[in-house]
């Protein structure tokens, strides 16, 4: 019987939050894994994640057609993960996530290998927002030249080396105040590698062909909800300073400069309005973690694991601060 090790999987984007988490799956999994990142030589700690020589990186740029056309080069399965929060410079939303999705599943057709696309809940041609415009525009070009692809749209994900529990960790350590906007925007934080592990499940074939999945976790949670939860975990007492969306973008006009976890955007703001939910459709349809036969986790189970390091005592920390 073949091996997976038979198998070359090319991961584009396997170098960030997610990517690291997928090549760990597949390497448990014995595929052959080629990272392909715009810095190989700053991911080298991706090599302890499977056996000697099962994980290699290249060097690939979603805005050089010929650059991705040459890293997928024999590839089996191609995993498009590339995605910004944030624009800078040349990396744009459109560029990234719509024009770069599409030289990858143009690059995937031409070599006769299977595709996963990694998108996002909200994704949508008419959204407020550019990010999730982009993204909607992503996945068009990836059914156009590839009509078979499995596409994923995960919720909010959270895990040891997000830009999100962790923000607020860290705000919550240096500030007597937190903003809040959005409230009452109900999100499904999905951890990563339970995210990862679905991935893993459309590279063994596991998905049906051409679909589009929804990740959440198990709770449906209000961004109060949320940030009140990485407080308790924290052991902190914060207050929360509700912001209008009017003045929170207003002030995003200027904090898209700042630093670290300062940064806000007003397109970051758009985002916050709009809830980021599974869809009744695609729980119907079983194009959900549950319907892979993935049990999610939950933030309230994860994220005590790596948020005690912000406490004042760390993890022997008992009373608030």
């Amino acid at each position: 019987m073949a091996s997976n090790l038979d198998t070359l999987v090319t991961i584009f984007g396997g170098s960030g939050f997610l990517g690291r988490n997928v090549v760990r799956a597949l390497c448990k999994r014995d595929y052959r894994i080629r990272v392909a990142v715009r810095r190989p030589e700053l991911a080298g700690y991706l090599q302890p994640s499977g056996k000697v020589g099962q994980v290699h990186t290249v060097q690939a740029n979603l805005r050089y057609p010929a650059s991705v056309e040459a890293a997928l080069r024999d590839s089996h399965v191609v995993i498009n993960l590339v995605g910004v929060l944030t624009e800078g410079g040349q990396q744009t939303f459109d560029a990234v996530q719509a024009k770069g999705a599409e030289t990858v599943a143009k690059a995937a057709a031409a070599a006769g290998a299977s595709l996963v696309h990694v998108s996002a809940i909200g994704a949508d041609a008419k959204s407020p927002s550019r990010y999730a415009k982009a993204k909607a525009a992503g996945e068009e070009a990836v059914r156009a030249a590839v009509p078979s692809a499995t596409i994923f749209r995960p919720s909010l994900m959270f895990g040891p080396e997000d830009q999100f529990t962790n923000r607020f960790a860290a705000l919550a350590r240096i500030s007597p105040v937190l903003p809040l906007i959005g409230g009452e925007t109900k999100v499904q934080p999905v951890y990563v590698a339970d995210v990862a592990t679905a991935i893993a499940d459309a590279v063994d074939g596991k998905t049906k062909p051409g679909a589009t999945y929804e990740l959440g976790g198990p709770d449906v949670l209000t961004m109060r909800a949320i940030i009140e939860a990485i407080l308790a975990i924290t052991n902190r007492e914060r207050m929360l300073i509700p912001l209008p969306f009017g003045l929170a973008r207003f002030k995003a006009n200027f904090l898209q400069f700042a630093p670290g976890a300062l940064r806000l955007t007003p397109d970051q703001v758009t985002m916050l309005e709009l809830d980021n939910v599974v869809s009744d459709a695609a729980k119907a349809a079983g194009l959900t973690l549950e319907g892979l036969g993935i049990t999610p986790d939950s933030l309230e189970t994860i994220a005590p694991q790596y948020l005690w390091r912000f406490r004042a005592a760390g993890q022997f920390q008992r009373k608030s601060a």
